[in-house]
């Protein structure tokens, strides 16, 4: 049986990897401290599970949801953009529904590049923008981002042949894995860039609520209000802990978002409606649950990096996301998969290898704060054992 070879750079996974290992170790009697994933362990609010469980009910809500019956949630996603960032947005023509804003920034790529085209992405950065572009059959440029340059991309350090042949640019910021953040000054730099070079610029802005110190992060639109090459994807899963519910949408020019729902059409209809009811109310009601949210992981990472440097693991103090990007020491500095395997058979602490976000990961691990302090506390003191021994 022959397959296409745009699947041949996607059978490498280095998650996958650690999925085994993580068996392995829970085979061997581990007690697994499970650190690998950014999945929110917080309940979603009660008023939206309710708000869900009375559309169950609803006979209506059982049917296939086309664009026009996801006009509801649209008007209310707009509303609560133009309310955070001072931005119009048209819900008609400027919003789509997304099945998790993964579905997005996995899709577009089909709306833009033509096989062999290239994607400008981040590395590190997250695996699911990699694997759009390479299902589009399009090539990718890696964006470096260092520690020295607060983890931005040099956009004059692309070079003109690849410009020549590239068609769009993926950014998110506040980053992952790097929990890097980004000013507005940065946004205003990118738009003009891809503007020069007739670039779509994308931002994935999953984290737009999970920043710690200072003011909120800007959006892309704030840097491109009247959206002459930008879209950004949202989703619910971090802020209002709805992460299973795979609910997104995304917001932007509108020949963009058009083009979009043409790919969308030909794969799916929509999200069931009582979950877009749900989103509803978490987008309109109190925000009091995304207070409480950020201020859980807050004190998480306070109790984790605490605990790594009283062991003598100096890392940075994230300022944004549910993650500490961690520089590995001597002897796993180039090698972040033996690292990760090692712990968790040893310890049966589970972190993610840098080099699963790319190449420029390579030398850290990111650990996500999905516990409790007491259990992340609990985690680093197994990893001071590892580390040691």
């Amino acid at each position: 049986m022959q397959f296409a070879k745009r699947l041949d750079p996607l059978r490498a996974n280095v998650f996958a990897d650690m999925d085994r290992a993580k068996a392995k170790a829970r085979a061997a009697g581990q007690d697994l401290i499970d650190l690998s994933l950014g999945s929110s362990d917080l309940p979603a609010e009660d008023r939206v599970l309710d708000t869900i469980a009375a559309s169950l009910k609803d006979p209506s809500t059982h049917q296939y949801l086309l664009f026009h019956g996801t006009q509801k949630f649209r008007h209310a996603a707009a509303k609560w953009y133009t309310q955070k960032f001072g931005v119009p947005v048209d819900p008609e023509t400027e919003v789509l529904s997304l099945i998790g804003s993964q579905e997005g920034t996995a899709h577009l790529p089909l709306a833009i590049l033509n096989p062999g085209d290239f994607a400008l992405l981040l590395d590190p950065g997250y695996p699911s923008h990699v694997g759009g572009v390479y299902l589009a059959s399009g090539q990718i440029y890696p964006m470096q981002l260092r520690a020295e340059n607060g983890f931005l991309p040099v956009f004059e350090d692309v070079p003109g042949p690849v410009l020549a042949q590239a068609r769009m640019m993926v950014l998110s910021y506040p980053h992952n894995p790097t929990a890097a953040i980004a000013p507005l000054s940065f946004f205003q730099e990118a738009v003009a860039f891809c503007r020069q070079h007739n670039l779509v610029l994308v931002h994935d802005f999953p984290y737009v609520d999970l920043v710690f110190e200072g003011s909120a992060p800007p959006s892309i639109l704030q840097a491109d209000p009247d959206k002459t090459v930008s879209i950004e994807f949202f989703t619910l899963s971090k802020s209002y802990n709805l992460g299973g519910f795979r609910i997104g949408y995304a917001i932007g020019n509108p020949q963009l978002i058009q083009a979009l729902r043409q790919v969308k059409a030909a794969v799916d209809f929509n999200q069931y409606l009582g979950i877009l009811n749900g989103a509803i109310a978490a987008l309109s009601g109190p925000q009091d649950i995304v207070k409480q949210t950020v201020e859980t992981f807050r004190q998480r990472r306070d109790a984790f990096i605490t605990a790594l440097h009283r062991i003598g693991w100096f890392v940075e103090t994230p300022p944004a996301t549910m993650y500490v990007w961690a520089k590995l020491p001597a002897p796993w500095e180039n090698n972040s998969m033996e690292f990760c395997t090692q712990l968790v058979e040893t310890t049966g602490v589970a972190a993610s290898p840098g080099a699963g976000f790319g190449k420029g990961g390579e030398g850290y691990v990111r650990f996500a704060l999905v516990h409790e302090p007491p259990i992340l506390e609990a985690a680093v003191e197994r990893i001071a054992k590892f580390v040691r021994s």
